[in-house]
């Protein structure tokens, strides 16, 4: 139901704020926020004008959202009670949602600000109190039968602004149990999630990570962010010492992370039993209306299509003049001596000319989020790091936050931010506040949509040989990790599911050498897998904390490529039902929103045309090698 919105948007503000608190790094050196013009910095007033005044409004929720109380026992009585409810929800979600955001974006430009970090932990416990007195409503319209509901559209006209919600609820009603069973289910749903918490606090505080001696003679501690660096590094050695050294925790633990595995497998597989789903995979993909074949689809096609990784590998194994071409080589830079150096400001300039293909709505959009602070650009003392867009689904508009390097990858995450941001803009400017946000299957697509054109842009206007050559480098190892590592991640999620289904139980040996044959078999021949690699399903967090959800990153990644394509070639009619499809929301299906954009992921067609565009790239890569 939307009044659960609010609610989603909070779960990522929280996970935003663990993220904070682990990557915060030593900033000593760093600039205090008084030295930084405001330009630069978001303007938290466009929310409230003060501390002050939130707090105005904290005490007004506080008392407001206790009202939820009157409307219990009656929203299933009549159309007109229903309605009331609706709109009360949805004006406190709006008042609660805009309170949040305050709080998170106060609290992110400086994590020592003790100020902000209480406000926004009474924003927490307020949240959960509000969850609480709203848990009764879903419950109670599910009581409301099929021919009473359709009297209710009837008979009530505003009813039709959330009958596309209502009927989502409605949707899931045959998969959900009595009220009884689903308490009883609920006061388990702390048991179950014990292999997500479980594996969190092994692989994220308590592994292990040994203390490595490099051929110099200097020692390195490793961490996860040591691990993803050395994979960039030119030294062929300190890659491989950082790789080899980095799973022997995993090696050491690996019964305790296929107990972990097997746990969540056989949670989803009995919690979607409970719930009469077909398979675990069905019980996931349902709420969105997304049908089996997608998923399916997807892994198929790139199956079918795996020769164009292993002319990937093929080139790299080349360019890198290497005899065995491993794991810790897929990811290093053939191109070293082509760095350079973007301002901000010059950052801005070339957003407005790469993105100038999707018209001029979106280039005013975006031109007055520049001049009116919507980004917070610098790093300074205190904030956050890393990089994000965040809107509230009620104005006053959305909100990105940078932390500026001067490198090629804050303009590509400049304008991937800008797609957020600009798809938030345009639902939360066309839709109610019920229907602003959108889902996981739709949300990258904008985002890489910009990265897409942006790529283009560069290539097109590339000052030297190897400029272009690596910029059409950083396109395909993002294909090669967006788009196939993340449909291999999916397969062996989908093989596990089924062979648990039917009864069997992983050991870590049997974990590995499936993951092994899985990576050997996409990256063909050229590869050497180590058995390393093999270990890689238990330092993937995605594959135990999250619910097949690894699949919509290859989904997005084919979806944007089609339709910056459309609208290159297309012009006004694709950018037309691009603005369209960036203005839907969640008004409907998200399949249904990218069909109306001119992408259908039911088909072969957009996941061909993305290989299609790989083997564009890969042509004119060895192209211009040759020359």
């Amino acid at each position: 139901m939307h009044q659960l919105k609010t609610f989603y948007v909070i779960l990522l503000f929280c996970i935003t704020f663990i993220a904070a608190q682990t990557m915060l790094q030593s900033q000593t050196s760093l600039p205090t926020r008084d030295k930084i013009a405001d330009k630069y910095k978001w303007n938290l007033q466009d929310i409230f004008k003060s501390n002050a005044d939130w707090a105005k409004e904290f005490e007004s929720l506080e008392k407001d959202i206790k009202k939820f109380n009157d409307f219990r026992g009656k929203i299933s009585k009549s159309s007109k009670e229903l309605l009331n409810y609706l709109e009360y929800s949805n004006l406190i979600g709006q008042r609660f949602s805009r309170a949040y955001l305050y709080t998170a974006l106060g609290k992110d430009t400086d994590l020592n600000n003790s100020e902000f970090q209480v406000m926004f932990e009474k924003m927490q416990k307020l949240a959960a109190e509000y969850s609480a007195l709203t848990s009764f409503a879903t419950p109670e319209i599910l009581t409301i039968s099929e021919g009473d509901f359709e009297k209710f559209l009837k008979s009530e006209p505003k009813l039709k602004d959330f009958e596309h919600d209502l009927r989502g609820t409605f949707k899931m009603k045959k998969h959900t149990l009595s009220a009884e069973e689903e308490s009883l289910l609920a006061k388990l749903s702390p048991i179950s999630q014990i292999p997500n918490t479980t594996y969190s606090i092994l692989n994220d505080a308590e592994l292990p990570f040994p203390t490595i001696k490099l051929a110099d003679g200097s020692e390195v501690k490793l961490s996860h962010g040591r691990y993803r660096a050395a994979l960039y590094s030119l030294d062929r050695e300190y890659r491989k010492a950082v790789y080899k050294g980095t799973y022997e925790p995993y090696e050491k633990l690996k019964g305790t992370y296929a107990t972990l595995y097997n746990g969540r497998l056989k949670t989803r597989i009995i919690n979607s039993e409970i719930r009469k789903y077909s398979s675990p995979i069905e019980a996931s993909l349902y709420g969105n209306d997304i049908p089996v074949s997608v998923y399916d689809n997807l892994v198929n096609v790139v199956n079918e299509n795996l020769k164009t990784l292993h002319r990937w590998a093929n080139i790299k194994k080349r360019a890198l003049k290497l005899d065995e071409l491993h794991p810790y080589d897929t990811y290093v830079t053939l191109f070293p001596a082509t760095q350079k150096e973007y301002t901000y400001d010059e950052a801005i300039e070339i957003s407005l000319k790469a993105l100038a293909p999707l018209g001029k709505d979106y280039i005013d959009a975006l031109k007055f989020s520049f001049e009116n602070r919507w980004i917070d650009v610098y790093e300074t003392k205190g904030k956050r790091s890393g990089a994000y867009s965040n809107s509230s689904g009620a104005g006053p508009h959305p909100f990105i936050l940078l932390n500026w390097n001067n490198t090629l990858d804050d303009v590509f995450t400049l304008v991937h931010e800008i797609g957020h941001n600009m798809h938030s803009y345009f639902s939360e400017k066309n839709q109610p506040y019920q229907y602003t946000g959108y889902s996981i299957f739709v949300a990258e697509v904008a985002s890489i949509t910009n990265e897409a054109l942006l790529l283009d842009y560069l290539v097109e206007n590339a000052s030297s040989k190897e400029e272009k050559m690596a910029l059409i480098e950083k396109f395909l190892i993002g294909a090669q990790a967006t788009f196939f590592r993340q449909t291999r991640f999916a397969e062996f999620e989908k093989i596990t599911h089924d062979r648990g289904k039917s009864g069997e139980v992983f050991t870590a040996e049997s974990l590995t050498k499936l993951f092994a044959e899985g990576y050997q078999k996409y990256w063909g021949s050229e590869m050497v897998t180590d058995y390393e690699e093999g270990l890689s399903w238990a330092r993937v967090h995605h594959l135990v904390n999250y619910n097949f959800y690894v699949y919509q990153y290859a989904t997005g990644f084919a979806a944007a490529q089609a339709l910056a394509s459309q609208i290159k070639s297309e012009g006004k009619p694709a950018i037309d039902r691009y603005l369209k499809f960036l203005s839907s929301g969640s008004s409907d299906y998200p399949i249904n929103v990218l069909k109306k954009a001119g992408v259908d992921m039911s088909t072969k067609l957009p996941i061909e045309q993305t290989i299609a565009r790989i083997n564009k790239y890969l042509d004119e890569l060895e192209k211009l090698m040759r020359e």
